[in-house]
């Protein structure tokens, strides 16, 4: 473990935390159990005492740790739940998770840039406008998004497009018609600045989802990646549908 805390440009004692707060969600520390001693987590975890007496600390100022004199470190509560954003497995499903939930956006940056395009995904437009931002649901940042909008199409609601999610205003905008639509989801971690953006450890778990819109001449019109933290996510599936 001492090797993988290495490969992370988090603080040592963030990571540690990271670790013990997901013992206690997952219940191999429940609610009112006195977990290991700071010598056998030191041991375990292949760091300094102080270290794991950081983590303890950040942990009790979270609520979820009680250290007590003389008995030991207890757990006092499970981390809150957080509020879970299904992956949808169609376009139209999408659309209406969007409009009956839409997050708040936090915008980052915005410019002209380049997608990345993979073979046959589709031609490139002549330009596109990058937009990258937060949305957060419930006081929470669940997820960032680079997105690449082709240019053409951005003009023609642009003070829509800053403001709303781009895809429910790609489906509902007359005059533009989405031909194709296909979406990649693949588990990772987060890379410096995923975690910076939805305050997460460096190599923390992320969903990584690209979804790529295509008109009916094969021009790329949307190309979205979006990194939602690992605890967010939910992927309902019909397995008999």
């Amino acid at each position: 473990m001492e090797r993988l805390f290495e490969l992370s440009a988090s603080p040592l004692y963030t990571q540690v935390a990271d670790v013990l707060r997901q013992r206690i969600v997952k219940d191999v520390w429940p609610v009112g159990g006195r977990i290991p001693t700071l010598p056998d987590l030191a041991a375990e975890f292949a760091v300094a005492s102080i270290t794991v007496r950081q983590a303890i600390q950040l942990l009790k100022s979270e609520g979820l740790l009680s250290p007590e004199q003389g008995r030991g470190t207890f757990v006092r509560a499970k981390p809150p739940r957080h509020p879970r954003m299904q992956i949808a497995t169609s376009l139209e499903r999408l659309a209406e998770l969007y409009r009956a939930d839409a997050p708040r956006l936090i915008p980052l940056a915005e410019g002209t840039g380049k997608p990345r395009l993979e073979p046959g995904e589709g031609a490139p437009a002549p330009k596109y406008r990058f937009i990258r931002r937060i949305h957060e649901r419930e006081r929470q940042f669940n997820s960032v998004i680079s997105a690449y909008l082709d240019e053409r199409v951005f003009r023609l609601a642009p003070r829509r497009f800053r403001k709303e999610v781009i895809i429910s205003v790609l489906v509902d905008l007359p005059g533009v018609k989405i031909a194709s639509a296909s979406q990649t989801l693949t588990i990772g971690t987060a890379d410096a600045e995923a975690a910076q953006a939805l305050n997460i450890s460096v190599n923390a778990p992320v969903a990584e989802v690209r979804r790529v819109f295509r008109a009916a001449d094969g021009t790329v019109m949307f190309v979205g990646e979006l990194a939602y933290r690992g605890d967010f996510i939910r992927l309902d599936m019909d397995l008999l549908a």
